[in-house]
């Protein structure tokens, strides 16, 4: 096995730690200690791949954005981004619950919002082959905070709507320039 194979697994490892402890601890409370305890690492070994806590969440949540997101823009939809990130996290709701509580600065709500924000700006300027405009970058960045504040109020209040009813309402509720922007880049 490959050293960068072994250092994935390890991260994932360590995932599924932080994952076991979200069950019975708040984030905020949960210590570097009880991860590799009980994931059976050394600490060492958990700062030779995270810096904290928090890193170690954002990173498994970028895991799941690529999964989500890699094919939008070659047929798929922001709708299909959407739903298939919905059902991910639906699948990892424990994991969700727990992230969207904390309020860090490092936290998973400021780590999605950055995330998308990034992604969405380099589609756009990927597809239009030029840098967006203040306006049209004013208003996707009030959409990504919005999406992110409907997503984790979703997630902590028992997400009652399906995945795909939740995608189909950000996409719905996406400001009028923005989505005839997305309608033009064939995103919609």
């Amino acid at each position: 096995m490959a050293a960068s194979e072994k250092k994935e697994q390890t991260k994932y490892r360590l995932a599924k730690a932080v994952k076991e402890c979200m069950q019975t601890t708040p984030v905020d409370s949960i210590t570097v200690r009880q991860i590799v305890d009980c994931c059976g690492v050394s600490r060492q070994t958990f700062y030779r791949n995270f810096l904290d806590k928090y890193d170690l969440i954002n990173w498994y949540f970028d895991k799941l954005l690529l999964e989500s997101f890699e094919h939008m823009g070659s047929g798929k939809t922001v709708t299909e981004g959407l739903t298939r990130k919905f059902k991910f996290i639906q699948k990892e709701r424990i994991f969700f619950a727990g992230a969207f509580r904390s309020d860090d600065h490092n936290s998973l709500k400021e780590h999605d919002f950055t995330h998308i924000l990034q992604f969405y700006t380099d589609l756009i300027c990927q597809k239009t082959g030029r840098a967006m405009d203040e306006e049209m970058s004013f208003i996707l960045e009030m959409y990504c905070y919005s999406s992110v504040y409907m997503t984790v109020k979703w997630v902590l209040t028992g997400m009652k709507e399906t995945p795909e009813r939740m995608a189909a309402l950000l996409t719905q509720a996406m400001p009028g320039k923005l989505e005839k922007l997305f309608s033009r880049l064939g995103l919609l």
